[in-house]
């Protein structure tokens, strides 16, 4: 069995840097194209910008400004300079954020994640993220097509038929949610049902503590996790060395001070900044408002492109949910659907493995009508279930924190 997808995982660090820096004044000329980059970036050589110094004096597009600018400008904000009719499929998020996946083979660059996570052409793969609307169940469908698997697009849900699926089809392979995972393997083994074929996994979009993996490799079952977004698909994934994340090939990570676009001291904690080299649909310093820490030193595993320690928590209060983000956005938007709440919390926390939230809401006049209406509000925005609990009117603090993540 090979050990790397291909000898680019391999090169000498120097050889990849200047590869990337020498693909990216076309990148930027082609973001250009688009009117909003062209505005951002005005003055700008392109031709000038061949390092990490260069680029790091070039404004950073936080991730967090997308749902405004998209709904400014439909459908991505003048940050795509081809029409919607160019890409291969069209997908939202919560935010609103359109996003758009390109025809080529392999646009959201997995297939590298899941060969790390033991997958081989040929493998049969359970995939249970979503297909509807939003980009994760296609991210990882297109990953694992591209390695040479097969896939059965699950999604979420519907745990009898999956049983049927998997007896039948045997997959070899999951990808999903940890916490779906963990809904599998318990319900089948309530069940009796037979899901012994799943030998190895690649996880996502949701916290993977220790005691879960634990639990998971007790079960047969050899996990890895990818850190990826929808706008990006895969930025950085385990490997077999289990010693942090490996960066994606074909993109460029920074880590900047929060808030700024301003490199971090090497090792220090900071949030992730991202350029993609695409030319169909580039990013250019896309803030991502999760943090993480380089690692010093080569992989283990013979990889040698830059490691980071994996996701260690919100730049910004914006945080994810059970695969998807919840914005704060999202929670004035309720607010404004009941004008006669006061202050409104989101608590995010876990239980039995779970993701789960509550949102805390002051009242001058509790109900379980108006709990009830809440909640389906919470539900409509975020498109997630969560608990409502009403308090007092002036009991939640007056700090301007809306979602506290207590995982």
């Amino acid at each position: 069995m090979t050990e790397h997808y291909d000898a680019l995982e391999t090169r000498d660090p120097a050889e990849r840097e200047a590869a990337l820096f020498a693909r990216l004044p076309d990148a930027l000329r082609k973001a250009m194209e688009a009117p909003a980059y062209a505005e951002r970036l005005r003055g700008i050589d392109p031709a000038s910008i061949t390092s990490r110094a260069a680029l790091a004096r070039l404004p950073v597009l936080r991730k967090s400004e997308l749902p405004t600018l998209h709904k400014a400008a439909p459908p991505f904000g003048g940050f795509v300079a081809d029409q919607p009719g160019s890409f291969a499929r069209l997908f939202t998020s919560p935010g609103p954020i359109f996003e758009p996946e390109g025809r080529q083979a392999d646009p959201w660059r997995g297939a590298r994640a899941l060969f790390a996570a033991g997958f081989r052409p040929g493998d049969v793969v359970l995939n249970t993220f979503s297909y509807h609307l939003t980009p994760g169940g296609f991210i990882f469908d297109a990953s694992a097509r591209a390695l040479g698997c097969a896939v059965i697009p699950a999604g979420p849900g519907n745990t009898e038929q999956q049983f049927e699926l998997i007896e039948a089809y045997r997959p070899v392979g999951y990808s999903g949610t940890p916490d779906f995972l963990k809904i599998l393997l318990d319900a089948a083994a309530s069940a009796g049902r037979d899901i012994s074929s799943f030998k190895r996994a690649l996880v996502s979009g949701a916290a993977f503590p220790k005691s879960l993996q634990e639990e998971v490799k007790s079960r047969g079952v050899d996990a890895y996790q990818a850190f990826g977004t929808a706008d990006l698909g895969m930025i950085a994934f385990e490997t077999p060395a289990r010693d942090g994340m490996t960066v994606n090939e074909d993109l460029i990570l920074e880590i900047v001070k929060p808030g700024t676009g301003e490199p971090v001291t090497p090792g220090d904690v900071g949030e992730i900044v991202v350029t993609s080299l695409d030319p169909h649909h580039p990013w250019i310093r896309l803030a991502l408002g999760d943090l993480t820490a380089a690692m010093p030193g080569a992989s283990p595993c013979g990889r040698t492109n830059m490691r980071i320690k994996g996701w260690m928590g919100r730049a910004d209060q914006t945080t994810k949910v059970k695969g998807m983000f919840v914005r704060p956005e999202q929670i004035a938007e309720i607010g404004k659907r009941h004008p006669e709440l006061g202050r409104l919390r989101l608590v995010v926390t876990r239980a039995r493995e779970t993701d789960v939230m509550t949102l805390k809401a002051e009242a001058a006049a509790a109900s379980e009508a108006l709990r009830d209406s809440i909640a389906a509000s919470l539900r409509a925005v975020t498109k997630l279930g969560g608990n409502v609990e009403l308090v007092g009117a002036g009991v939640l603090p007056n700090d301007g924190k809306v979602i506290s993540d207590e995982r």
